[in-house]
């Protein structure tokens, strides 16, 4: 989730002056970076780590049957989150991997607002860049705030389904959803915390409302991260995540406003809810209302916090899903 309830900016649709900022992210062997071209004149950072063919021993080769991973990230990240061990672990299972920064995160290009967009926007840009640099279906896989874009772009590729509209919003393989903000967004979440768990409240709203996780080496600790995580790693991270946002991702007065997500029929698309059993942000009963706005049971990985794909075992999660990959009935997916 890793945003304030509490933001209440307009976006305004235009172009930024302000130049990308060079984050200090080295890329791992084999992965690369550009930069989608959007309609709006915006670039879009995408880091691409390709298959490893030499770990294929369930295949006979690479024919470009398996579908595609697109991660999307939440608030005070980048596509940096997701290459930092994830990309590396699927491309070597047979997956192409991409991770793209929304906009006013990481590398892309900013707006001239004061908020990176609107559901919708952020929604249209990852549907601009799947239609146009994708040859199959995707799998998309949405962390946090980035889950919520993930359940949009579901609920707007099922419309365009049922109305026989224009297809903006190409077909999915599958989506995978990572300690997700949930379909009615987080104002349940917030409020949970404030009667049940003030302490709890008062710390998220002091961590993610007023970005003290960006100068708290322990705040950031609890509110990302297991208390075994290495302090020198949470620091690496802590930066990472301060250089990552120049702006909020929402409005989030604007995006309430336009929830809950457009239901679709549980049938239509394979989904995968995945939660974290020391998720500080994430409640059980949000995991538990994505999982039922679905109709599918929720995993829950052990030892696990919220940033669960960069946490101490970040490997748990990512077999989680690995495993739902092979057992989708695609023959797509099948390594």
């Amino acid at each position: 989730m890793a945003t304030s309830a509490f933001f209440h900016l307009k976006p305004i649709c235009a172009l930024s002056t302000n130049p990308k900022q060079t984050l200090p992210f080295t890329l791992k062997p084999h992965q690369t970076r550009h930069f989608h071209h959007l309609p709006s004149g915006l670039k879009m950072e995408v880091i691409v780590h390709k298959p490893i063919k030499k770990t294929h021993k369930r295949r006979e080769e690479l024919d470009g049957s398996v579908s595609p991973l697109v991660f999307v990230h939440g608030s005070y990240h980048a596509a940096w989150c997701w290459a930092e061990h994830w990309l590396g672990f699927f491309a070597e299972k047979g997956f192409e991997c991409y991770a793209v920064s929304l906009l006013g995160q990481g590398e892309s290009d900013s707006t001239s607002s004061k908020v990176a967009g609107t559901l919708q926007t952020h929604v249209n840009d990852l549907a601009h860049f799947i239609q146009k640099e994708l040859p199959l279906p995707p799998v998309l896989v949405g962390h946090s705030f980035g889950g919520l874009i993930v359940q949009n772009y579901i609920a707007n590729m099922r419309s365009e389904q049922v109305l026989g509209a224009g297809k903006m919003h190409q077909e999915l393989a599958g989506a995978v959803l990572v300690c997700s903000v949930p379909p009615t967004g987080n104002s349940g979440l917030v409020w949970r915390y404030v009667f049940t768990k003030p302490v709890a409240a008062f710390k998220v709203t002091l961590s993610l409302a007023a970005k003290a996780f960006q100068t708290s080496l322990p705040l950031c600790k609890e509110t990302f991260f297991s208390p075994q995580m290495d302090d020198s790693m949470v620091q690496r991270y802590q930066e990472l995540m301060r250089e990552s946002s120049r702006m909020p991702l929402f409005d989030l007065r604007e995006l309430n406003a336009s929830l809950p997500v457009p239901s679709v029929p549980k049938s239509s698309i394979e989904v995968l809810v995945l939660g974290a059993e020391n998720d500080f942000i994430v409640d059980a009963q949000g995991l538990d209302e994505t999982s039922s706005f679905y109709g599918v049971s929720p995993v829950c990985i052990e030892g696990v916090a919220h940033d669960m794909m960069l946490d101490c075992t970040w490997d748990r999660g990512a077999k989680a899903v690995l495993s739902w990959l092979n057992n989708l009935p695609s023959k797509r997916h099948l390594l």
